[in-house]
């Protein structure tokens, strides 16, 4: 919790909500379960995107172009569901988005061509964004709540739950057709969202805090209200300009986290193949040492935060993946490669997780929104940015970016301990 709100509540000596609240404790439960169906119903999605492919007889071009329609949709939507988490609140979205998704997910077996498919997937990827807002917002007032770091332990679920999605398809693809596959997860989806969803509509959020107002005025003014929970959408101050401009940096960092998460997802493996001449087995191994490395990552992120706190959390992780990802492009040898996307995906980990946590501290959901859809901007820049470079270049040096903007978000988060002291 942040020292100026330590301060308010020994001011207007409230009683805080405290961890030990075992609402708060089946909160932390039910938003789990969402993150992990997040990663769980997306990963399920990509391994089955080969026989999506076959079945609408799209080229690779074409099936590029169907893909943007997942982030299309996802960042055109995130502006819109910050607007609806202030006005309903961040749980009853949760749980919408969430069964959308469910439903979204077993479209795609019914398209049969590109133009279709890319329609279909706006669907899909708007609720894909939906639910990142309104999750991470509901997370980001569970974690002032809290008073512990614990935003990483929600995207390790996600992590945790994309893996086990990624695993469950791959042993599936071969048995089951997509659309049973597809199906399958639908209602899958639709089960946990019952059953996750009943636990977190049952248990409001809790309030954020309130602003103070100068003098006497804000001891009275605040009252013993503002230690109770809110059902409805919560209640922020209206954030000061330099608040806003800070939602803006968090973006920047999330940016250059969420690029490298891109590129490493579409050029990793044929980094090995090509460039270090692995086999095709062992370059699929690639990405997954990477994504495990995340996943360690942030796992133990509340411990690193508790430990250093938000801005060398995020100086550390962006110096970490800078020197890993310049050892994974320029060096030929296959264990270095393996070693430097493993010390990316440590040092990515948790650079997204607290950049969304900041700027949701900062303006509530507009601030979730907002750096969330600068994040999947960087999803949307890093693939095509790296096979433009290696086009022109080669591909090792259009991986060198990834270590230059995760670098450059290291610099950044320095730079804004001096600037939110401010704000």
């Amino acid at each position: 919790m942040p020292t100026l709100n330590k301060i308010r509540t020994a001011l207007r000596g409230e009683q805080r909500v405290t961890p030990a609240d075992p609402s708060l404790s089946r909160l932390r439960t039910a938003l789990t379960v969402f993150f992990a169906l997040d990663g769980f119903l997306f990963a399920g999605w990509v391994v089955r995107i080969p026989s999506i492919k076959e079945r609408t007889g799209a080229s690779a071009g074409a099936l590029g172009l169907a893909l943007l329609g997942v982030s299309a949709g996802a960042v055109a939507v995130m502006m819109l569901t910050g607007r609806l988490c202030r006005r309903f609140g961040s749980h009853p979205v949760t749980v919408a988005t969430a069964a959308v998704l469910a439903l979204g997910i077993a479209l795609p077996p019914f398209a049969r061509s590109a133009p279709a498919l890319g329609l279909v997937l706006l669907v899909f990827g708007a609720a894909y964004g939906g639910i990142n807002v309104a999750m991470n917002s509901a997370a980001v007032d569970l974690v002032t709540a809290l008073r512990r770091p614990v935003m990483p332990s929600f995207h390790a679920a996600y992590s945790v739950g994309g893996m086990l999605g990624a695993g469950l398809g791959g042993l599936v693809a071969g048995r089951l057709p997509v659309t049973r596959h597809l199906l399958m997860l639908t209602a899958v989806g639709l089960v946990v969202t019952v059953v996750a969803g009943r636990m977190l509509l049952a248990h409001p959020a809790p309030r954020p805090p309130e602003t103070v107002v100068s003098g006497s005025a804000s001891a009275s003014a605040s009252g013993s209200g503002s230690a109770s929970v809110s059902g409805g959408a919560s209640q922020r101050p209206k954030p000061p300009v330099r608040g806003r401009g800070l939602v803006v940096v968090f973006g920047l960092i999330a940016l250059c986290s969420s690029y490298g998460e891109g590129a490493l997802a579409d050029w990793g493996a044929l980094h090995l193949r090509q460039d270090v001449g692995a086999g095709a087995g062992t370059a699929a191994i690639g990405y997954s040492v990477f994504a495990l490395a995340m996943t360690v990552g942030r796992l133990s992120g509340t411990a690193m935060l508790e430990r250093l706190g938000q801005t060398r959390t995020l100086v550390f992780g962006g110096a970490t993946a800078a020197v890993g990802m310049l050892l994974a492009s320029l060096t030929p040898a296959l264990w270095a490669v393996f070693v430097g996307f493993a010390l990316t995906g440590l040092g990515l980990a948790n650079i997204f997780p607290v950049a969304i946590g900041r700027a949701g501290e900062l303006t509530g959901p507009g601030g979730v929104a907002a750096a969330s859809t600068f994040g999947y901007g960087g999803m949307l820049l890093g693939p095509p940015a790296i096979g433009l470079l290696a086009d022109r270049f080669s591909l090792p040096a259009a991986l060198t970016t990834v270590a230059g903007l995760a670098a450059m978000s290291a610099l950044i988060s320095g730079a804004t301990r001096r600037w939110t002291r401010r704000v």
